[in-house]
């Protein structure tokens, strides 16, 4: 029983630094938006790269209320995340035995709602939040959007087995 329970918590611990790293690309790398000819826009930057010199050319997005909402949100999730990993750690050598991880899990289904609320705007807005860039018809979707939307199942997750997760010595 005290190895199932140190396997738990090993695999709630990785869990949770995996979907911290997760969190922090899709909202830190430059690829929310990508049309075909190597043109890409993220939540901070639209970029294109320059065959001529081999370098990415960016310039700061215009900031509309639509991309200042993701923008928040995904940095939100990102915050609760990391608030949440500190307390687990704290509360991980200070709890007393048989006490529950609740502000820790609470934590974690607060990140996956803000993730998940930035994507879901990011999805439903995305004309007005890239609209002086191209056609959108000719772009895709890119890996951060996809890793954001990741992110919000394996938050809620980690969070509910956080307020399940009994401390046991």
């Amino acid at each position: 029983m005290e190895l199932k329970m140190a396997y738990l918590l090993m695999f709630v611990t990785l869990l949770h630094l995996i979907t911290l790293a997760i969190l922090f690309i899709a909202t830190m790398e430059k690829s929310w938006w990508v049309w075909e000819g190597m043109e890409n826009s993220d939540l901070w930057y639209n970029c294109r790269f320059d065959n001529f010199t081999g370098t990415w050319l960016c310039a700061s997005s215009k900031e509309t209320e639509w991309l200042q909402a993701v923008q928040v949100l995904m940095v939100l999730s990102v915050v609760f995340s990391s608030v949440s990993f500190v307390v687990f750690l704290g509360q991980l050598f200070t709890m007393s035995k048989g006490g529950l991880f609740y502000f820790t899990g609470l934590c974690q289904v607060f990140a996956g709602l803000a993730a998940f609320s930035a994507a879901l705007i990011y999805t439903l807005h995305k004309e007005e939040i890239l609209q002086d860039s191209r056609e959108l018809t000719s772009g895709r979707f890119g890996y951060c959007f996809i890793l954001a939307w990741v992110c919000v199942p394996l938050l809620l997750c980690s969070g509910v087995i956080y307020i399940h997760l009994r401390k046991k010595e």
